[in-house]
This record gives structure tokens, sequence and C-alpha cells, in this order.
């Protein structure tokens, strides 16, 4: 099964830094060694959809960050973290998976709703779908490759080195217990602009495959300028691949509204990785232009989606965002829902962004209220390093190298527009 930015009008007024509030957060556990955690600017901006007038909710006092007790996975105690900021946008981030579990934010009219896929409780994502864990892998942070990689096996510096096999004859999303699937070290974070959660993992030597330990690091920061902000930091005492990204499923009209097809949606990107079979890149970057892939400007996803052949149908396709990676994260992406008004913006440091329509979601999975979620009930905007990428020499270099440090910024911003069209 597969899975597999700054917008003009936010909800609140100027950015008014703050100090975490640590309510009832002991730390937990201990942090990996990583270097110094990359802080971006908070107001990094991105083109909005269109200029309409921001839907203004009062403030509170500060942001803050609690912690409850979820359950236990592999033995380990599983937390449940609830970051909150000045303007009352809620997100939830368990320790299971680094897994953002819940996102609240409001629409045109004031009224917050939950706008990411998941299951209400531990449990729910643990048994998954009777057969795995999380098979949609819904919010989780996914390593140490995002995506495929071809015939499960790469070679690197003359070894060849296998891998779990987990999406037919290829790997896919880390292996078959991938991070998403692990319970992270976690503590609350201090952040300048807004609520934060550190999560650390040590993935031992041969994981699933892959050579040399790494520490790593997830940060959280649910910003007061409506932002939720993720970034990412590992090391490595062996050249490995490493490619991350968090896996959250959005449906801007509530997560379980239905489809996502009168979605608009707007890439920054002109060029998107072919692929052939079981969706594997073959290596060429095509244009956009003229096909049903083209999303420089914002079109519904419904749109053209009947045009793109193969099965189960719909967009699962990697874009192109940069040659090599940025310094500060860059526009990568906007999402407008005209039923509900929200806005989402993502800026990404990243050099792809892999576009996904829940294509795979068929009804055997129930939604946070009851329902189930249907195909197409949601999408996904995942920045990373193009898929294949240990196999194919031309594409942008995901090799971690020990002395060296991998970094990603990528910032999701909400807003949501008062006119609707």
């Amino acid at each position: 099964m597969k899975r597999g930015m700054s917008i003009t009008s936010s909800f609140g007024g100027c950015l008014i830094s703050s100090i975490v509030c640590l309510v009832g957060c002991d730390v937990e556990g201990t942090k990996a060694p990583t270097a110094t955690t990359q802080q971006p600017a908070s107001n990094t901006t991105a083109k909005s959809l269109d200029d309409s007038a921001p839907q203004q909710l009062p403030t509170k006092e500060k942001s803050g960050v609690t912690r409850e007790t979820w359950g236990k996975a592999d033995g380990q105690e599983v937390f449940l973290y609830t970051l909150t900021n000045k303007h009352g946008l809620e997100a939830k981030i368990t320790n299971w998976g680094a897994t953002v579990t819940e996102l609240r934010v409001p629409d045109k009219d004031g009224k917050p709703d939950d706008i990411v896929l998941g299951f209400k409780t531990l449990d729910g994502y643990l048994k998954g779908d009777g057969k795995s864990s999380n098979p949609a892998y819904f919010g989780g942070i996914i390593g140490r490759y995002c995506n495929r990689i071809g015939n499960a096996s790469f070679k690197l510096e003359g070894k060849e080195h296998s891998l779990a096999a987990n999406n037919g004859k290829n790997h896919l999303h880390g292996g078959k217990k991938g991070w998403d699937k692990l319970v992270w070290k976690s503590e609350p974070a201090k952040a300048a602009d807004g609520a934060a959660v550190r999560f650390t993992l040590t993935s031992p030597d041969g994981d699933e495959g892959y050579p040399g330990k790494v520490d790593a690091a997830v940060t959280y920061v649910l910003t007061d300028d409506n932002a939720l902000r993720i970034e990412y930091e590992a090391t490595t005492d062996k050249p490995t691949p490493l490619s991350l990204t968090n896996h959250s499923y959005f449906n801007l009209s509530g997560e379980s509204s239905g489809s996502i097809l009168d979605h608009e949606v707007e890439l920054k990107s002109d060029r998107y990785a072919a692929f052939g079979d079981g969706g594997v890149p073959t290596g060429e970057l095509k244009s956009v232009e003229g096909s049903p892939l083209d999303f420089r400007k914002a079109t519904k996803v419904g749109q053209r989606i009947d045009q793109l052949k193969g099965e189960p149908g719909g967009y699962d396709h990697n874009y192109v965002l940069r040659d090599k990676k940025s310094d500060k994260p860059q526009p990568a992406a906007s999402v407008y829902d005209p039923k509900s008004g929200r806005t989402l913006d993502i800026d990404t440091t990243e050099v792809g962004v892999q576009f996904y329509t829940g294509n795979y979601l068929d009804g055997s999975l129930a939604s946070k209220s009851g329902t189930k979620y249907q195909q197409h009930a949601a999408l996904c905007l995942e920045p990373q390093f193009f898929p294949d990428s240990p196999n194919k020499p031309d594409f942008p270099s995901p090799i971690l190298k020990p002395g060296d440090t991998y970094r990603q910024v990528t910032v999701y911003r909400f807003g949501a527009r008062k006119h609707v069209r």
C-alpha cells in the first residue's frame, strides 16, 4: 500500500514572540547528540492563491504544550502532546512515529476543525487494518528513506545493500518497520515563536538493511503566526541514504468530510520524475507542460484526474522543486478549499515534493469520527529527495556522510479566505 510558506491571509495579527509554556510535561528520555537546530525565519513568504482579506481571530495570552499518557507500544510508554498557539490552533502529536494525529484549524467563519486523517486512539494506529500498523502512514515521520527504492537495493561505495521488499519487489517508506512505527524519545522544547516538542531516535547500523548508525531529531513548532514548522536533523557514523518526510493527509474541509477533488492545488514545479512499473523513477525528469500534471496555476484536483492512467488512479507523482537543497525554506505548494475557505501554503528546503491523492484509501480504515476513509479523502504533499535517488547518480545525492548533518525545514502555514469565490 502506498502511504506512500507563508500565506498573507492568516488568522492572527502581527507575530508575537513567546517562550513555550510547559504544562505538566516532564523531560522523557535523553537527547540524541545532534548539531544545533537550524532556526529559519518564521515569516518566510509564499505567494497566496489570492489576496482575499483574512479571518481575524482573538488572541490568547500565550502558546503552550501539554502531555498525556496515551498507552504503550513495544513495551514503551507512548505520550500524546498537545501544542496550542496564541490564536487557538491546536496540533496533537505522539511519540509513536513522531506522528501528527490531529490538527485543528479555523475556517472562514472561525470554526475550528481537524484537517488531518488519522485514528482516534493509539490502539487504532497499532491495529491499523488488522494486517499492519498504520498501513496508510497517517501523519508519521518516514525514514530512513521515504518513497521507493527500486528492487529494494542500492550500491554504495562498491557494496551492495539489500533492503526489505515491502512494496512488491521494491522498498517503500523505510521498510517493514520504518521510523513511523517506532517509539521516539520526546520532550517539550523551547521556541521563540510558538509551542514546540522535540523527538529523537537512534537507528542502529543495519536497521532494515541500511548501513550506519543514525541519530535523528525532529522538532515540531506550532508558531504564533499560524504555521506548523518541522525541523529535521540527523548524523551518521557511516555513509547512508537518508530522506525524511512527514506523511500527513490533509482535507481542508475536515478529516471526515469526503473527497478533496474540489481542492485547488498550485505547485511551484515545471518538471516531475517520470516513473515506470511499481512507481520507481526511470531517471528522466519530464516537463509538466500540456499534461494533467501541470499545477503551475491553481487547479482543482479532480479537474484532470481521470486523464491519468493506471490503477488505482490518481496523483502519486514526485515534482521537482529545485536542483539542490536550499538553505532556507522556499515556496513549494499551495492548497485552497472553496468549501471551508481554508488555505495551506508549504515552504521547504527540499529538492522535491510528492503529491499524492489518497488513491489507495478504500474504505477499510475508519476516521476519527467513525466514518470510512474512501479514495481521495485527502491529499499529501511530502517534501523529500527524489524516489530511488540512491540508484540514480544524476539525481541530487541523498547520501549522508560522517561529519555532515542532514537538515530539512518544512513549514505548513494555514489561513482562511473570508470571501470565498
